[in-house]
């Protein structure tokens, strides 16, 4: 006898929670950025209103939605939320939280610059660029890691992975912090260089040269930081 595996049916909450993501995803926007009233969605959907509301909840936990109580229910881009939202509560400590970081951007930026090399679009090229003569520019400590942390999201989104995309967003906030812990002991002209170097060896598509370079940023970034040394467990 064969026997099939046996698929579990997903809830009818997941499945509006399904068809919801779909529908933005496919209308980029959910109709100017909002979800049709809760009793229209719920007539449309065939489903109660119950349904629909804890549907959107969940979808709001996970950064697609806001729901704004008297108003409506707005499309947010907002998927980084979550995570960034746990990693205080995971990793209390500061300075131990910022070691980590530079452990998983070793991890993630190299192959995010050697696939924004492959991948990379002009138009993407150009914001590259813009992010990069503004910190070039800039001799404001918060327009400098704005530029800095800019010229980073657009490397994610060059690499043309969406879940490499969506992972340096997730770390945004903790980058930023980053950032101004290394720029309130340093100026940004390791950074503008070094931005410098990323940037051209993606112009010339050479992937190799790119991750080098981005490499090479992350260890000057990881001194900048002069973090103390991890204790080691007992």
């Amino acid at each position: 006898m064969a026997f099939s595996s046996i698929k579990p049916q997903r809830s009818l909450v997941e499945e509006v929670c399904a068809r919801i993501a779909s529908e933005i995803r496919d209308e980029g926007g959910g109709g100017n950025g909002w979800l049709p009233p809760e009793r229209d969605l719920a007539l449309k959907l065939g489903v109660s209103r119950p349904v629909v509301r804890e549907a959107t909840k969940r979808l709001e936990l996970q950064g697609l939605l806001e729901v704004k109580h008297g108003v409506g229910t707005k499309v947010v881009d907002k998927l980084h939320k979550p995570l960034n939202g746990s990693l205080a509560l995971l990793i209390p400590d500061d300075k131990e939280r910022l070691r980590q970081l530079i452990q998983v951007r070793f991890m993630l930026e190299p192959e995010n610059a050697r696939l924004a090399a492959e991948n990379a679009t002009p138009a993407q090229l150009r914001r590259l660029r813009a992010a990069l003569q503004e910190l070039a520019e800039t001799q404001d400590f918060e327009t400098a890691v704005e530029a800095d942390m800019a010229f980073h999201r657009e490397l994610a989104a060059a690499s043309g992975n969406q879940i490499a995309n969506l992972l340096l967003h997730s770390l945004s906030e903790l980058i930023q912090t980053s950032l101004q812990h290394g720029y309130s002991r340093t100026s940004t002209d390791n950074a503008v260089r070094q931005h410098s170097a990323v940037l051209n060896a993606i112009e010339k598509r050479d992937p190799a040269a790119a991750a080098k370079a981005m490499r090479e940023h992350l260890i000057t970034a990881e001194a900048d930081l002069a973090l103390p040394k991890a204790k080691k467990a007992a």
